[in-house]
């Protein structure tokens, strides 16, 4: 999987804040002027069908051992911390 696609799918999973800004202009004298200016801040849930496919991507867990598997489990931590900043 490409970095960019996987960066965007844990950020995705992880759920994230994301900023709208949306702009009213009017033409006065020849040239535009902004009247209204409004920013909306929503925020986007975690997506657990996400997170269900960087999980897929994944080796098979059964075959792992506890501490792989805690080990792992460390490593998604960080990478899904590390898309929220």
């Amino acid at each position: 999987m490409e970095e960019s696609m996987k960066k965007a799918l844990i950020k995705r999973a992880a759920g994230y804040i994301q900023k709208e800004i949306s702009e009213e202009y009017i033409e006065q004298e020849g040239k535009m002027k902004l009247v209204k200016r409004k920013v909306v801040t929503k925020d986007i849930p975690p997506d657990l069908e996400a997170l269900k496919i960087i999980l897929s991507e994944k080796s098979d867990y059964s075959a792992l051992s506890d501490e792989e598997l805690e080990s792992e489990l460390e490593n998604l931590k960080r990478e899904i911390s590390g898309a929220i900043n």
